[in-house]
Formats: C-alpha cells, sequence, structure tokens
C-alpha cells in the first residue's frame, strides 16, 4: 500500500481539488453536441438527452455503497482503476458511435466517477480538521462548478470544430494524465478503516437517513440541481434549434451558468457565518421572482440576452443555496466521512436527474416560457422541503446544545 508521502500533500491536495469537477466534466462538456448527436446517431432528443441523465443516475445510486466500500478498503488503489475504466470507456463511447454503446459505457462511468469523486471528497476529511476542514468543504461546490464554467465553453468548440467525438476523445486523455499524476504524486490518505460488515454498514446509512435534517438537506440540493441540469439539457435545443446559434453559443450560454453557480458559491463561503435559515430563504425568494419575471415578460419576445440573462441571476441564487445545505449535509456526520459524502452525492444526482429529466420532458422545455414553468414548479417544491428542513436543523442544534 503507498502511503501518502509528507511532501506530497500539498500537490497531492490540489489533485484532488482538480479532480472533484471531473464529474461536472463528464456531464457538461457534450451539453453543446446534444443536437448534433441525436441528428448523427439518428435518435430523438430524448434519446441523447438520456444519456446524461443515465450517467447522472448511475453516479447517484452508486454512492450509496462506494462510502461503504471507500472507507473499509482505501482510497488510493480505487480512485487509480475508476480513472483507468474511466479514460477506456471514453475512447470507446468515440470510437463506437451506437446510442445503446453509449447508454452502457455511460453507466459504467457513472459508477467509476462517483468511486473517484467519494474518494476525494472525503481525503479532505481524512486528512484535515476544525476550521481548515470547514474552509475546504466550502470551495467544493466552488470548485465543482469549474466545470459548469469550462467544459461546455470548451465543448462548444470541440464541437465546431472536430464534431461531438472529440469531446470524449478529450475526456480519455485528460483522465489518463490525472492518472499518470495520481501515480507519481498521491497515495492512501485513509488512516482508520472500518471493517465491511454489512449489518453494521446497513446500520450507518439507516441512522443518516433517518436524520430529518440531513435527509431533507439531500433532497434539497438535488432539486437545486436539478433546476441546473434542466437548463443544461434544454438550452442547446433552445438555443441552436429554436433561435439559431451555433454550437459555440451554447457552449458560452453555458460557461455563464456555470460562472454564475460559481459566484453563488463565492457569496455563499463569504457569508458563512451569517445565520443559514434567513440567508438561504432569502435566496430562494429572490430566485422564485426572477422566475416568474422570465415567464412573464417571454409575451415580449424571447431573445439569448434575455433568456441568458435570467439564468445568470436564477442560478447564483442556486449556486448560493446549494453551497450552504451541501456544506451542511457533508459536515453533519464526520466519523463517516465516506459514507456521508457517497450519500451526498448520491441522493443528489439521483434527485437532479429524476426531477430534470421528468420535468424538461413533462413540459417538453422548447422555450423560455416553459423552461421557467418547469423552474417554478421545481422551486415550490424545495422551498416546502427547505420550511420543513430548517425546523427540523433548528431543533437538532438546540438538542445538541443541550447534550454539551
Amino acid at each position: 500500500m503507498k502511503i501518502l508521502k509528507e511532501d506530497h500533500k500539498g500537490f497531492s491536495t490540489i489533485l484532488a481539488f482538480a479532480l472533484i469537477p471531473l464529474s461536472g466534466f463528464a456531464t457538461d462538456i457534450y451539453l453543446p453536441s446534444l443536437p448534433a448527436m441525436a441528428n448523427d446517431l439518428h435518435v430523438s432528443a430524448s434519446a441523447v438527452q438520456l444519456s446524461l441523465v443515465l450517467f447522472m443516475f448511475s453516479v447517484g445510486i452508486s454512492q450509496f455503497f462506494i462510502g461503504s466500500i471507500l472507507d473499509s478498503f482505501g482510497r488510493y488503489k480505487i480512485g487509480l482503476a475508476s480513472l483507468a475504466l474511466f479514460s477506456l470507456t471514453s475512447f470507446v463511447i468515440a470510437a463506437v458511435p451506437n446510442i445503446y454503446v453509449i447508454y452502457a459505457m455511460r453507466i459504467i462511468q457513472g459508477i467509476t466517477i462517483a468511486l473517484i469523486v467519494v474518494g476525494k471528497r472525503a481525503y479532505f476529511v481524512d486528512l484535515f480538521s476544525g476550521e481548515k476542514l470547514k474552509g475546504y468543504i466550502s470551495l467544493f461546490s466552488i470548485i465543482w462548478a469549474c466545470a459548469p464554467i469550462m467544459a461546455p465553453f470548451l465543448g462548444g468548440y470541440l464541437q465546431n470544430s472536430f464534431g461531438w467525438r472529440s469531446n470524449f476523445y478529450f475526456l480519455g486523455v485528460l483522465s489518463l494524465l490525472f492518472l499518470i499524476l495520481e501515480l507519481i504524486y498521491s497515495g492512501e490518505s485513509l488512516k482508520h478503516y472500518h471493517p465491511f460488515k454489512l449489518n453494521l454498514i446497513a446500520e450507518t446509512y439507516k441512522g443518516m437517513l433517518k436524520t430529518a435534517d440531513f435527509t431533507l438537506g439531500l433532497l434539497i440540493i438535488g432539486i437545486c440541481f436539478g433546476v441546473v441540469v434542466i437548463f443544461s439539457l434544454s438550452s442547446p435545443f433552445i438555443i441552436e434549434r429554436v433561435l439559431g446559434y451555433s454550437a459555440i453559443t451554447t457552449g458560452y450560454s453555458s460557461l455563464l451558468s456555470g460562472f454564475s453557480l460559481m459566484t453563488g458559491g463565492i457569496i455563499a463561503k463569504s457569508l458563512i457565518k451569517k445565520p443559514l435559515g434567513k440567508k438561504v430563504g432569502i435566496a430562494f425568494g429572490i430566485q422564485i421572482s426572477l422566475i416568474v419575471l422570465m415567464i412573464s415578460t417571454a409575451s415580449l419576445g424571447t431573445s439569448i440576452y434575455t433568456l441568458v440573462g435570467f439564468i445568470i441571476g436564477i442560478h447564483i441564487c442556486g449556486g448560493f443555496i446549494f453551497n450552504n445545505i451541501y456544506g451542511y449535509c457533508l459536515s453533519r456526520f464526520s466519523k463517516n466521512a465516506g459514507i456521508a459524502s457517497g450519500l451526498t452525492g448520491g441522493v443528489m444526482y439521483m434527485t437532479s436527474s429524476v426531477f430534470s429529466y421528468g420535468f424538461a420532458n413533462l413540459f417538453e422545455v422548447k422555450s423560455q416560457v416553459l423552461l421557467g414553468v418547469a423552474d417554478l414548479s421545481l422551486l415550490v417544491i424545495v422551498s416546502i422541503l427547505f420550511v420543513i428542513f430548517n425546523k427540523y436543523r433548528l431543533k437538532s442544534t438546540v438538542l445538541n446544545t443541550i447534550k454539551i
């Protein structure tokens, strides 16, 4: 077993941060290519959208089991194998342009990404504590938002210059590079191994999921992310087919969406000491108001500028809400970091994939109005969940204070 060397700890930490957005890269880089993929593979828009949803659902459901595996067998070797397999499947997708092969490879990629990202999130809990750990956790969603900024922007140019397969060749090469760097600079970070006993693991999961504020928090971040995914699924078709722009324009719009998420995360980090209930409640109010305005002004005419303008404001609020609730959930059970990390990511991805794909197809989102209606429907649900979450969170805080 290769133990992480002290003099490699700094670069290994940078690598851990760099790998956290890999899930977003695997999701977002081919968003501008969705219409081209549908044409080239002779399938419908919903069929190529399903490749994205299957990946997200695979990432999500895998994380229910992966946390306990990582806590029992370590992070390092599993992470290396996952990077190698992710690289291989990326090349297969590019070389074998068949929608069913793509579905199968994307499911496998979802499992590998879950292993990589959960392991890297747990890496920070393995090595750091106190305010330093809290600071690193608050950076997770900011770093993760790099992918929605860079990936579709890059993907738009790759699509325009080389076609949709180039996106997957890029993912294959990128993950191969990470594999080499991990082999040189990283090592095992887990210090205390938990025995892999199914009964004990099941009891741990049960205890966490029975904690109301934790479970409600997971649903909230999942639906909040679902609002972003609906835009990701529908924007290529609205921008390229309805408004008549190129894949590069889709990439730019997704870049602004991702930058908005990061901005929301940065604002959340700067306000980390403010009361959670009040600041998140205000953000929900602003977000809902912007969506109502987006729907009501669409009758005056839809353009790329009005569409993206409203999305920027909506996603800044979404990034702010996500950062706050995400950090709360990750730090809720520090003694079982791998399982908590897996559950947080797992429920988030499963919830967002089901709600985003379901609502995108329920409302057949192909315009600014329908995008707004789908978003508003999700936010009504998540606002109700937040009121209940805040009630249980305050109750939990009071109980912990009494115990102390």
